[in-house]
């Protein structure tokens, strides 16, 4: 029988999401099509953590390993909004 790999996912990736969508309104010039590739430039500056279950992971971790995890993903997707929209407002001029 083969192994069920379908369980198997990134832990920061529901933590980018979620802070994308909540930091979205401070970033009027983008447009909603535009938030995942938002995300995608977010996680690419975060260290890959795969897990099975969110439980494998946060059971785990101690608070402060949490709070510094938070912090990481704020400054990733902060990051990841201005690169975003750098981008985009580079090719508008052209």
């Amino acid at each position: 029988m083969p192994a069920d790999f379908h369980s198997l996912r990134n832990y920061y990736e529901r933590q980018v999401v979620e802070s994308v969508l909540e930091h979205a309104q401070h970033y009027p010039l983008l447009k909603e099509a535009q938030l995942p590739d938002v995300a995608c430039v977010a996680l690419n500056r975060l260290p890959p953590r795969y897990i099975r279950h969110e439980v494998d992971l946060a059971f785990y971790l101690t608070e402060k390993e949490r709070t510094e995890n938070q912090q990481l993903v704020d400054e990733s997707v902060r990051y990841a909004f201005e690169f975003v929209q750098a981008r985009y407002a580079m090719r508008a001029r052209r």
